[in-house]
């Protein structure tokens, strides 16, 4: 049986269609998930990126594609009512509601309907009390222990190569977006081609560059 670490931050509406998408493109396959928060801004300044909202031609395309994705798939997303919003307080009640800071499906689907259903303020101090009083962590979300342990869960994906959510990871493997649930499903059904590709993508990654 093959693990999953599945790297998410709540921001992301691709994230929350990956989620809700990830059981049925993985329908046959034996295989356990790790939920991983992490804070995607964290993520794209160590790689010197900007978000899609930071790009108005790219927010504008992200919207309308996002959107679409989510009908085609049979999903009634409703973008919040202000987007992007400041993700730590989700990330940080996340990581609270276990003491690995790894919470169980429940908790992010809990996390991700607050966001993406409703057409809601995703940070709205009146909701996130309510989504607390709700989800009942057995850790304070604002303790330096949960913030610590949010830091680290970032700081571990980053240094696995982690760039973006959703992001997958499966033994060496990373899996990278929404549309790279077909290629992860390749890969735990066993597809020669994409292990060849992933050994020749390894050996030109250790070759010197020669300018």
């Amino acid at each position: 049986m093959k693990h999953i670490t599945f790297y998410l931050d709540f921001i992301s509406p691709f994230a929350w269609l990956a989620f809700e998408q990830l059981p049925q493109a993985l329908m046959g396959h034996s295989y356990s998930v790790t939920y991983q928060p992490i804070l995607l801004p964290a993520l794209l300044k160590h790689h010197g990126q900007l978000g899609p909202a930071d790009i108005a031609p790219k927010r504008d395309w992200t919207l309308r594609q996002v959107q679409w994705l989510a009908r085609t798939h049979g999903h009634d997303l409703q973008m919040p009512a202000s987007h992007p919003f400041n993700p730590l307080p989700l990330l940080r009640l996340a990581v609270a509601c276990q003491s690995q800071g790894t919470p169980n499906r429940y908790v992010v689907e809990t996390l991700f309907k607050h966001v993406w259903l409703g057409g809601a303020e995703a940070a709205d101090p009146v909701r996130l009390q309510a989504l607390t009083e709700q989800l009942n962590p057995p850790r304070l979300p604002d303790s330096d222990e949960v913030k610590a342990a949010l830091k680290a869960h970032t700081d571990k994906a980053i240094a696995l190569g982690v760039f973006g959510v959703p992001t997958y990871g499966v033994d060496d493997q990373l899996f990278w977006g929404f549309d790279a649930l077909p290629m992860l499903q390749a890969y735990l059904s066993g597809d020669a081609l994409l292990e060849a590709e992933s050994h020749a993508a390894a050996r030109v990654g250790r070759s010197p560059v020669r300018l």
